[in-house]
């Protein structure tokens, strides 16, 4: 059943579905003024056949935007409590007050397509084939031995469309494992290149762990955190994060670069959260469970004096694990086993670590 409820003062009408599956996903209180939808769209939604989560957007869309803004955020919040003295990265803090402002509930984005996380980004230890060395991007994968001030690499990374980052009770209430759900909700066609992406991230979430390792799919910025320290098998408090610091997109022409500082990072055991293709921020975290070394490297372009950016690289020290076709073998010309795999952090892609003496 559809109810029509006028508010006073007002041409807007609140659509509200009467099934028990959006009850159990949404509270009593959460009406939202939604101008989109009106009489006729009641008419609509009225029939028999629509699929139950049609008008999951409309109902927790009053939850996004009862959310403050800034520094306020609940996620901020978060943030300060879980991992004192680290400010949240602007990228982070950016892509979290997207996702009260501009919803992908309400405003739906296309998928990142020009630049799909290939299976080489994560999925170091699995069977299998990879993406062809010529798929990626030159600079990501390099020697810990280039970590030095003075030297120089080529460096790139493609622009990349960052989904915004829903708050927890939002991301809550989104079906994710499911994928008829998800398209239904997003309004996605079955048969789209975006619709596969979604279906091999929720396959990758799915998917069992590789031997020693840990990964784990987050669909809010406090699930990541938490899974990030559990991975470290830190205490509360005792953790820092780092992102990358590049231009917004995340995109950087192919130049050469010079190091001109070097940052060692404590610990000597660090966690990777990745995006993966998702209509909102899903990050897939992952720790190797093997000894590794962390950076912040600052690089300024050599070419017309180009813009200073930081990266955030994370060299891995144990890679008899690995698979032998793993693409960074080939481009760095090693082996499992061998010399140390490093590679740089990608936009909005989080690294965590342990405090030094926090251990």
């Amino acid at each position: 059943m559809i109810d029509r409820i006028h508010v006073p003062d007002t041409e807007t009408y609140i659509i509200l579905h009467r099934q028990r599956e959006l009850q159990s996903l949404v509270s009593p209180n959460s009406f939202v003024l939604y101008p989109r939808l009106n009489t006729q769209h009641a008419a609509v939604y009225g029939t028999s056949n629509m699929h139950p989560l049609a008008l999951l957007p409309v109902l927790v869309a009053a939850v996004v935007r009862g959310h403050p803004a800034g520094a306020g955020t609940p996620a901020a919040r978060f943030w300060e409590e879980t991992l004192p003295g680290t400010p949240m990265p602007d990228v982070i803090t950016d892509l979290v007050q997207k996702g009260i402002d501009h919803s992908p509930l309400v405003e739906h984005y296309q998928i990142n397509l020009p630049n799909k996380d290939p299976k080489w980004t994560l999925r170091y230890g699995d069977p299998g084939s990879f993406a062809d060395k010529a798929e990626v991007p030159p600079g990501l994968f390099f020697n810990k031995a280039q970590v030095r001030v003075g030297g120089s690499m080529n460096v790139s990374f493609p622009p990349e469309l960052v989904p915004a980052i829903l708050p927890r009770d939002v991301a809550g209430k989104v079906p994710f494992s499911n994928l008829t759900d998800v398209l239904s909700v997003f309004n996605m066609a079955p048969s789209s290149t975006a619709a596969a992406m979604v279906n091999d991230t929720l396959s990758r979430c799915q998917a069992p762990n590789p031997a020693g390792e840990q990964k784990t799919c987050t669909t809010s910025l406090e699930a990541t955190l938490q899974t990030a320290v559990r991975m470290l098998g830190a205490g509360s408090r005792t953790v820092w994060a780092v992102t990358s610091k590049i231009p917004a997109g995340g995109g950087l022409p192919l130049h050469p670069y010079v190091i001109e500082a070097v940052r060692t990072l404590d610990g000597d055991r660090h966690v990777g959260c990745h995006i993966v293709p998702f209509p909102y921020a899903v990050y897939q975290c992952h720790s190797t469970g093997q000894p590794s070394a962390a950076y912040m490297v600052s690089l300024r372009g050599l070419r017309e004096h180009g813009p200073g950016i930081a990266m955030a690289a994370i060299c891995h020290l144990n890679t008899s694990s690995w698979n032998p076709a793993y693409p960074a073998f080939q481009i760095l010309h090693t082996k499992p086993g061998g010399a140390p795999v490093c590679h740089f952090m990608r936009y909005a892609n989080l690294l965590f670590g342990v405090k030094a003496g926090k251990a």
